[in-house]
């Protein structure tokens, strides 16, 4: 009971709520070209959306090599994708994971369609959310993980975790599916999943040189907020295209996403000035991705005074959670992918129990608290799942490859260690 896939097709997805499909569907122009444009619109996210908010954030030495790491991502997961996650993800196969029917898109024709779309661009549309997810990652354990073991932690997590969770809630076989989950454009999926993982990385890596003893500035704040911008921006086509038709709940996931990333901006700023006497551009865009991530699960479901209230209590919630809970425990979540990205994840996940209202989903919705229970399960099984995996993956890297960059490579930066290049 979630949005991306309810379509209910003859390829294997679905989309909650949506009506029911005829026998034979029929291509729809209008629900084709929307979804186009948002699958461009979450490309853009990652590149150069993501990859130029982690590079303003870091030092000058690893703002290229940082920049690599999303256009590397980008590359190894699309073709992962094509290869096997799709297939993973959206075939027909068990409640945990599809099958390899559809590896290498097999039996996906140019005339193949899912629901009213093409399944060929249902395809590209996940590819853009399987890219940006572990490019999230990275903002963790930013500035000292070696790039052959990034690019080989990223592989292999794509295909053992954020299939399998794909599968678990957008997947109509997929265990949260069948019990009702809602999750309307990655809450669980892509947000608390990427930052369980960045958490779990950046244990094991430990801090950077020189965390706690001194003062890690950003390199380039306007580098950030350009993207940081660009992620607002794309982010209309993550959540408003999630729905895969182009009608009025799309244009409600707008406008409530729109609400909830201003109502985080400004629930961070003023939080931040009242308690350390000056609002940050920094701030301000950190709780404008809060308020966006928050939003994400519920975008399709909630009306707009809810979105007002789940942004604001991101912004707020997200700020302690970087600059006091993260502080106290003095582990160094690098850019805040789990403060950001997982927290909101978790606090969306869960308002959206509280908040879905049948007016926006068009159909009926089970007791309050009963989804909030549902909602409740489906994070806690991500956390774990995705934990647990997270760990082992790392921990057989580290035992083989290693993780983590010499010193001498650290404090030269991977910029020039790693790439040969730096910023003159």
């Amino acid at each position: 009971m979630h949005a991306l896939t309810r379509i209910l097709p003859a390829v294997g997805t679905a989309l909650l709520c949506a009506p029911a499909f005829a026998a034979d569907p029929v291509l729809d122009k209008a629900d084709t070209a929307w979804v186009m444009v948002a699958g461009l619109l979450v490309l853009l996210m990652t590149i150069p959306g993501i990859a130029l908010f982690y590079a303003g954030m870091v030092r000058k030495k690893n703002i290229l090599s940082t920049l690599a790491q999303s256009v590397a991502i980008c590359g190894v997961m699309t073709l992962l994708w094509y290869a096997v996650g799709y297939s993973l993800a959206f075939s027909e196969g068990s409640a945990f994971v599809g099958g390899l029917s559809k590896s290498f898109l097999s039996g996906i024709e140019i005339g193949t369609l899912s629901g009213s779309i093409p399944e060929m661009l249902f395809v590209f549309f996940q590819m853009t959310f399987a890219i940006l997810t572990p490019a999230l990652i990275t903002g963790s354990f930013a500035e000292r993980m070696k790039f052959s073991s990034l690019l080989v932690f990223m592989a292999a997590w794509s295909l053992l975790v954020y299939a399998p969770i794909c599968h678990w809630v957008w997947a109509s076989d997929g265990f949260f599916f069948q019990m009702g989950a809602l999750d309307y454009a990655g809450g669980t999926v892509v947000h608390i999943n990427a930052g369980i993982a960045g958490l779990v990385g950046c244990l094991m890596l430990g801090p950077r040189r020189g965390y706690g003893t001194q003062h890690l500035a950003p390199a380039n704040l306007a580098l950030a907020m350009i993207g940081a911008c660009l992620l607002w921006f794309g982010w209309m086509g993550f959540n408003g295209g999630s729905g895969l038709a182009a009608n009025e709940r799309a244009v409600m996931a707008i406008i409530v996403t729109q609400i909830a990333a201003a109502a985080g901006a400004v629930a961070w700023m003023f939080t931040e000035w009242k308690t350390r006497g000056k609002p940050s551009l920094l701030g301000m865009i950190s709780g404008a991705v809060a308020g966006l991530v928050a939003i994400t699960p519920a975008s399709g479901f909630v009306e707009p005074a809810p979105a007002l209230f789940i942004g604001l209590l991101a912004g707020v919630v997200c700020f302690f959670m970087v600059a006091v809970v993260k502080a106290r425990l003095r582990y160094d979540d690098s850019l805040d992918a789990f403060g950001v990205h997982g927290v909101g994840g978790m606090l969306g996940a869960i308002l959206t129990g509280f908040f879905a209202s049948s007016s926006v989903t068009g159909s009926e919705l089970p007791a309050m608290w009963t989804q909030v229970s549902i909602q409740a399960l489906s994070v806690v099984a991500t956390l774990v799942y995705g934990g647990i995996m997270s760990f082992v993956i790392l921990y057989v890297i580290k035992k083989t490859m290693g993780l983590r960059v010499s010193s001498d490579d650290e404090l030269s930066g991977l910029d020039l260690a790693t790439h040969g290049e730096r910023i003159e």
